[in-house]
């Protein structure tokens, strides 16, 4: 099913906001759980240069994948980050957990509500904290007595759901949490834990799939970029170049350099899976086009206007108004077509945000 899209909206500004974004009517739409099986969300497929919409779901994304294609997905895998803990006052609070600040994983950067700079917590496992600062971002340096190594964020920690997705459940009268969403909100090639929000464009993939684009000569190659603060902190700037990105930790190794350089040099399209590894590739992006290797802090914004040097194909999902990831999509696709994208989307009740449906922009 086909849809020409190109003049549906005449969405663009003169400026780059998004505003227009923000008036489609989501809120009833935005996916409490995942599909189950996973591939069998909606895929949108999009042609920038047709200006077609092709309505098919996740499952059909192999017969979308050339023999000739590199797939790059983010392999970071989600810290069990979110904890309810108690403060000495006896008030309850939470915190998320951003990053590591030392190498004996007692010292945090996190997010958090009201905690005075010399101020106590408790959180499970009798594990104390002391609030070292407020930092001028809003978060906050804690202390803790025992570290919070990987072992102790699975015992004690929980999964990091986005609010919307815990408000979405409560409308629906669901619980907060279910003991599925330690899988579901995880891809099924995750490897590295670093992440406190999940790369959710690979949610769709499953190992059959996988196995399915490998079989038809498709390479596919993995990156590395911890989500943190950075992809979901809104943007709040009336200029997009005034917002400020905040840095994530990504890598790419030899190897992978390698094999996405030699992809590239042969002519064959580099599909990017997901905004994180979107972000990884242009923060990696070298001399004349191709990709360097190492580590870097990524505190590269994209909005419209960028000239994308990797990738020339893209996966994503659908992203909350005012997002970075909305506007690195609205780069990719352009904002008239994306927008009646998004349009067509919420008349014909796809599932937005993490848990949602998914896009395919060619």
């Amino acid at each position: 099913m086909k849809d020409n899209a190109g003049k549906l909206y005449n969405a663009c500004e003169d400026d780059d906001s998004l505003a227009k974004f923000d008036k489609l009517k989501i809120k009833d739409l935005i996916a409490a759980s995942p599909a189950s099986p996973r591939d069998s969300s909606r895929l949108m497929f999009l042609n920038r240069q047709k200006k077609e919409m092709e309505h098919l779901r996740f499952n059909d994304i192999s017969s979308l994948i050339r023999p000739d294609d590199c797939l790059v997905l983010n392999k970071s895998k989600v810290r069990k980050a979110k904890f309810k803990a108690v403060k000495s006052t006896g008030g309850k609070c939470e915190i998320l957990l951003v990053k590591p600040l030392d190498e004996n994983l007692k010292l945090w950067n996190v997010l958090a509500r009201k905690i005075p700079e010399g101020g106590r917590i408790t959180l499970n496992g009798n594990n104390e904290a002391v609030c070292k600062k407020r930092e001028a971002d809003g978060s906050y340096i804690l202390e803790f007595k025992l570290p919070l190594t990987d072992d102790y964020l699975e015992t004690y920690g929980e999964v990091p759901l986005p609010n919307y997705i815990i408000h979405a459940r409560k409308t629906a009268e669901k619980s907060e949490e279910t003991d599925a969403d330690a899988e579901n909100y995880q891809t099924v090639y995750a490897k590295e834990f670093g992440s406190i929000a999940a790369p959710t464009a690979g949610f769709h993939f499953t190992d059959e799939i996988m196995e399915k684009i490998k079989s038809k000569g498709a390479i596919v190659a993995y990156v590395t970029l911890h989500i943190g603060w950075g992809t979901f902190k809104p943007v709040r700037s009336k200029k997009p170049q005034d917002h400020i990105m905040m840095e994530e930790e990504c890598s790419i190794d030899d190897e992978t350099a390698k094999i996405i350089n030699t992809a590239k040099k042969s002519g064959k399209r580099i599909i990017a899976v997901g905004t994180s590894s979107m972000r990884a590739l242009e923060t990696f992006a070298g001399k004349n086009d191709f990709v360097l290797s190492g580590r870097k802090n990524a505190g590269l914004f994209i909005y419209p206007g960028y000239n994308f040097r990797i990738a020339n194909a893209f996966i994503t999902n659908f992203h909350v108004p005012d997002s970075a990831p909305l506007y690195m999509t609205t780069a990719f696709a352009g904002k008239e077509f994306l927008l009646s994208a998004y349009q067509k989307a919420v008349d014909m009740k796809y599932r937005f945000y993490s848990y949602g449906d998914s896009m395919f922009i060619i």
